[in-house]
This record gives C-alpha cells, structure tokens and sequence, in this order.
C-alpha cells in the first residue's frame, strides 16, 4: 500500500480552503467525543453513572465541524444528546463525565446530570430534555444579537424527531420573518426514539422539505463527513452575521447505539448498523487525513493522547466527592437562591 506521504502531491490543491491544522482540530474533536461517550457507557456498566444518558457515537463529525467553524461568542444550543455538542466547544473531558458520575467536579458539580450540560464561558447555553423547547430559545438569543448591534450566531442543534414539534415550525417562521441570526441543525439519525421519522412524516426529508415553507433554503448534507460539515457551517454562519437570516442545514447521519443505554434498539432493520458503520465519520476522517499527506504517525498520535486524556479524567472524576449537600438548593431560582415568590 502506498504511503501516506507519496499520495500527497496528487491531494496538494484540495487541502487549501480547510488546512491541515482545522482539519487535525476537528479529527482531535471527533475522536475525544468517540471515546469520551464510549467510556460513559462503561461507566454506566459499573454503576458509575446513575440514571440514563442519550450517546452520539457515529453522530461525531457534526459537531466537530459545526463547533470547528464557530468564532468565539458563537452559541450552541444541544439537545439531551448534548455531550458531543459541550466536548466540541472545549469543554474538558473531566467535567462532562464529573457531570455524569454526579461528583463535585463536575460541569455543574454533579447537579445537572447527563441531560442539562451547560457551559456559558464556552457557549453552551444549555442541554433541554424537552422536545424542541430550546428552538424558541436559541431564537431569543439571536433576536438579543441583532438588536445589540453583535455579530455573534446562535447554532441551534435538534433531532428528526424535532421537526414534528410545534416550536420547530414557530421558530422557523419567527426567526425567517426577522432574519435572526440563527443555525438550525438537524441531526438526522432517521429515528426519532423507537420510531422510524419516515414512518410518521409526510415528506422523505423532515428538516429540509419544509425549508420553503419559511423562504429559506433546502440543504441536505452528509453528516458524516466533517469537511462537508465544516464547509456548510461557514457559509451558513457568513450568512447569518451579513444580516442575511437564518439556515435550516439537516445532517444525515446514525447512531451506533440505541435512543439511550435503556435501548438495544432491535426495531432496527438487520444489516442497517453494519450498513452505516463502512461510513463511520472517524473511519472517514482518518483517511481523509492519510490522504492529505498527514502521516499515520500523527493519527496514531492523536488518538493515544485522546485516550490518555479519557483514562485521566475517569481516574480523577473516580476520586472527586460527591457534591455538598448544602448546594442542593443554591442556583434554583435566576438570583441564586431557592425560595419561592409570586
């Protein structure tokens, strides 16, 4: 097999619109998530990690491109299935999974759990369990933008199943009407739950057939490929800060793994996970990389020091306390406290 190096001159031209550096961030990005998520998984196998979570192994190269493309006071706006989204804003491994185990060292000193990861200092403004509730939301943020004068984009991430929701389709309008500065992505994993999203939409693409309906585009990517993904974004985000309104970019993609740990999803067809595994994002990634010229050495390198990094932040979040219980009540209500008014 040729070397990594003697395929590099045929690729020279291609590599210039993204580089080598953004693209090694984003394979770095990709493979933290992979094993960060995977570890939570094992946590949870030695009752580590309490209650559910919601993995998005095989879903990593959208956030890695969406979150590589961002500028600093862009804002992220995740689903239940938000880890991949906080890894990829810079979010430390330590702290995601300190969330997860419940320990004081977590993002939120444990208070939180794996559905409400939040990160205001690196724009993550929020995981929500609830169904397409952040939509509305991510579009105040954008409106607060626009009347401000700033030039910050709000990126708002959502499932297929969100598509169905009556917030989804108010937020469209809204944020089209007032041409906000605002990114609606949606992964779309072709399940929502259990349910195949095929099953109970009227059209074949969730998201993306009915971006006319709100004077927007119709744009449908590959999700598992993160220079797609990455090149998208930037355009999407070039729009939003020219005052030019918002992007309804819908990802195809698929989880490795069931709606959460609670799933075996065996509503699967056979053969589907093994279909979608040949085009595993990191897979694809690694050799896009090769064939840029990036050496296998580096790769290698990439991918240990992600995994020590993973093995340190288990270690530490294993020794950390749980969090005091005099925080049970801090930080309930918007002024720190917990008392009740009306």
């Amino acid at each position: 097999m040729a070397t990594a190096d003697a395929r590099a001159p045929v690729q020279t031209g291609l590599n210039d619109d993204i580089g080598e550096k953004k693209r090694l961030e984003m394979y770095r990005t990709q493979v933290i998530i992979r094993e960060a998520e995977q570890r939570a998984y094992d946590l949870f196998l030695q009752n580590l990690v309490k209650g559910t979570s919601h993995l998005s192994l095989g879903q990593e190269a959208v956030a890695a491109g969406f979150a590589a493309a961002m500028e600093p006071g862009d804002l992220s706006f995740c689903t239940y299935r938000g880890h991949a989204h906080t890894l990829a804003r810079g979010v430390s491994v330590e702290k995601v999974l300190g969330e997860l185990m419940q320990r004081d060292n977590g993002l939120m000193r444990g208070k939180g759990g794996s559905m409400h990861l939040t990160a205001v200092d690196h724009g993550v403004m929020g995981s929500y369990a609830i169904i397409g509730a952040h939509l509305p939301i991510a579009c105040g943020a954008a409106w607060r933008a626009q009347y401000k004068g700033h030039t910050d984009v709000s990126v708002c991430f959502f499932g297929d199943g969100t598509t169905n929701i009556g917030a989804f389709h108010e937020a469209l309008n809204f944020a089209s009407v007032w041409k906000l500065p605002v990114v609606f992505v949606c992964e779309n994993n072709l399940y929502m739950e259990y349910t195949p999203i095929a099953d109970v939409t009227a059209v074949p693409h969730p998201a993306a057939d009915r971006a006319a309906s709100y004077g927007l585009e119709r744009i449908i990517i590959d999700g598992n490929d993160a220079d797609i993904v990455y090149r998208t974004a930037k355009a999407a985000y070039a729009k939003a800060r020219a005052g030019k309104g918002p992007s309804l970019i819908e990802c195809l993609t698929y989880r490795h793994s069931g709606h959460s740990r609670a799933d075996p999803a065996k509503y699967r067809p056979e053969g589907e996970l093994e279909r979608w595994k040949l085009r595993d994002p990191i897979k694809i990634y690694r050799e896009r990389l090769l064939q840029f010229g990036v050496s296998e050495r580096i790769i290698a390198e990439i991918d240990a020091a992600a995994r020590r990094e993973v093995d340190v932040a288990t270690e530490a979040c294993k020794a950390a306390p749980p969090p005091p219980a005099d925080i049970l009540t801090a930080d309930v209500y918007a002024d720190g406290g917990w008392a009740w008014r009306n």
